[in-house]
């Protein structure tokens, strides 16, 4: 039986283009993992979209003196165009604005609400002095009071892990104008988190295999569990859906609340825009099916403590029971993925502080598959990166360059020139068939590797057998035996080999560097679509919504989502046998050599400072 795979990737806040520290945390790791999972038969869901609530978006579109809706359509068009150059390759990349989105958080605050999960407290909220506009959590920094380190959130210490309330810090100042903000009681909605510790422990006790970083971060959430404010003193967001709340502007839905509930309203978007309005069901309410969310260090506990939660207190099965809302039983994570920091210099990617390389920028210059290769070999996998012109000169020249497209080109190069088509093999000797079962076993260690998502592990491998094939070459000396005629037997015999485990290499490579591969494809004399790539189009909002929820935005509003037909795609991972007769056509350079000054001075868009 197919096996169903949900890949849930972070949503991108809708602030601005994207750097490549953000793509590195949540972008290409996920695309790799579903371009595998679809190369191995699995039936995969990717999707994401962009982040659009929240008071960070409401004091930028003062600033520039539009309106939050339009600011927010421009940066969401830009994210876009980012990720799909990057050829990330959702399946539905959306946006929260949507009338979708509004009804289905305002179904499971509801269905949370019913079970008794959602409580009425009085509690501190922060306020700007100079505008009387509510802060949001994240847009506070302090001392922790706890462990003393500064540049604590007001919602967590990423020093020490634990969950904060901005009233907790000491010497809170406000990230948007440097203020000291003031507290004020307000009235809220919390997640009642310790109703549902005893679930959530159970639940997190049993993720064995997930990375280690992530899985101590996410029990060390357990030992100050307190409940969590779920809605927020702002007039942009989602209305909350309960009688004497839902009609006050002045109060909306927490962000993150909204946020991760929006890896459900995409998948019944794809589900609605793919002509099978219950396909999302396989992926959410079936125990069999896996989920895996992709995401940067700084949103684990949201992923692995509030999400979780609020899927167990949407199907009842916290300390104060209740039945499953209209969704059902909505399955919890399979894995919180979460990568560490890629930094620049030592210090965190931020565009606020002008640390930044835009994706944009980096892809008119370098196009996508050498930002991916970096990512996925030199990433912040486990432990936080520093990203330098250098490092990046010298993987691309000497790995990417040097190794891969070098032994690509003149591998084909040989057999074009002697004899223009993928040679017939004679018989093989022990040197051939070593290199050809180095290159087969190579789908098992990096299939295992893949699926564990050790996407660092799975592409050193393949580079190692990059390597040996390209030693094998210069053990053989195609170029001596094509100068003696009694020895083309095995000269052909070399090169068939030379080419079956470079189109063995070049699978392997694929979920890393699809746009690569779909060159060597045509290359090694093959049509068609190989990798499957990404596309823009254009819909318009006009879903019918059930259960219908308050404050709905209106139907009509045209906007941009990444989609795709990936199923059209030919890579499959396994071994496809290079057929003797193949027309081959003289190649072209598979990968430029980046100048070595580069690597000393940075473009002039991103010098070396």
């Amino acid at each position: 039986m197919t096996k169903s795979v949900l890949t849930a990737v972070a949503w991108p806040y809708a602030n601005g283009p994207r750097h490549i520290g953000h793509v590195a945390g949540f972008g290409v790791p996920s695309d790799v993992f579903s371009r595998f999972q679809r190369m191995s038969g699995a039936d995969v869901l990717m999707i994401s979209g962009t982040d659009e609530h929240g008071t960070p978006l409401l004091v930028q579109a003062e600033k520039e003196g539009v309106s939050v809706q339009e600011l927010a359509d421009r940066y969401n068009a830009q994210i876009v165009e980012d990720l799909a150059g990057l050829g990330l390759s959702y399946d539905l990349f959306t946006r929260t604005t949507t009338r979708n989105h509004y009804a289905v958080v305002q179904e499971l605050f509801r269905g949370l609400y019913a079970n008794g999960y959602m409580v009425k407290e009085t509690t501190l909220g922060a306020i700007s002095p100079s505008t009387g506009r509510t802060l949001p959590d994240r847009y506070i920094e302090g001392t922790c009071p706890i462990c003393g380190a500064g540049g604590a959130r007001g919602d967590q210490c990423d020093n020490c892990g634990n969950q904060l309330d901005p009233s907790d810090l000491i010497n809170p100042v406000s990230k948007i104008n440097g203020e000291t903000p003031q507290f004020v009681e307000t009235e809220h909605f919390l997640l009642d988190l310790p109703a549902l510790a005893e679930a959530l422990a159970n639940w997190l006790q049993q993720r064995e295999d997930w990375r280690p970083n992530v899985l101590k971060f996410s029990l060390n959430l357990l030992k100050d569990i307190r409940p969590r404010a779920m809605t927020r003193d702002i007039d942009w967001g989602v209305p909350i859906p309960i009688d004497g709340w839902q009609d006050n502007n002045a109060k909306k839905l927490y962000v993150w609340f909204d946020a991760v509930v929006g890896y459900l309203s995409a998948s019944i978007e794809w589900a609605f825009r793919s002509g099978n309005p219950e396909a999302w069901r396989k992926f959410w309410c079936d125990p069999s099916a896996d989920s895996f969310y992709f995401m940067g260090k700084d949103n684990i506990t949201f992923h692995s403590q509030i999400w979780p939660a609020e899927l167990l207190g949407y199907r009842g099965l916290g300390s104060r029971g209740g039945n499953p809302g209209e969704f059902g039983d909505l399955q919890l994570p399979t894995e919180v993925v979460s990568s560490e920091y890629l930094t620049m210099s030592g210090s965190k990617f931020s565009s606020s502080k002008g640390v930044v390389i835009y994706v944009k920028d980096f892809l008119r210059e370098f196009g996508p598959d050498p930002l991916r290769y970096f990512i996925a070999v030199a990433g912040p996998e486990n432990s936080d990166t520093d990203f330098t012109w250098e490092e990046f000169v010298r993987r691309v020249n000497n790995e990417l360059a040097n190794g891969w497209g070098n032994l690509v080109n003149r591998t084909v190069s040989m057999a074009f020139k002697n004899f223009g088509e993928v040679p017939q093999p004679g018989v093989f000797t022990d040197s051939d068939r070593r290199i050809l079962d180095l290159a087969e076993q190579a789908f098992g260690v990096v299939g295992e590797a893949l699926s564990h998502s050790r996407f660092k592990a799975g592409i050193s491998h393949i580079m190692h057998v990059v390597g040996e094939v390209n030693a094998y070459i210069a053990e053989q000396e195609p170029w001596k035996l094509a100068k003696d005629e009694a020895q083309r037997d095995r000269l052909a015999t070399v090169l068939w080999t030379a080419l079956q485990v470079v189109s063995d290499c070049n699978t392997l490579l694929t979920p890393y560097l699809p746009f690569t591969a779909q060159k060597v494809h045509e290359t090694l004399g093959r049509a068609g679509d190989w990798s499957g790539f990404p596309e823009i189009r254009q819909v318009v909002d006009d879903m019918p919504v059930s259960p219908v929820g308050v404050g709905v935005p209106a139907e009509g509003r045209a906007y941009p989502v990444i989609t795709g037909d990936y199923a059209q795609a030919q890579a499959i991972w396994q071994r496809i046998d290079v057929a003797p007769g193949t027309v081959l056509a003289k190649p072209k350079p598979l990968i430029a050599k980046l100048p070595s000054e580069l690597g000393e001075t940075g473009p002039e868009w991103a010098p070396v400072q």
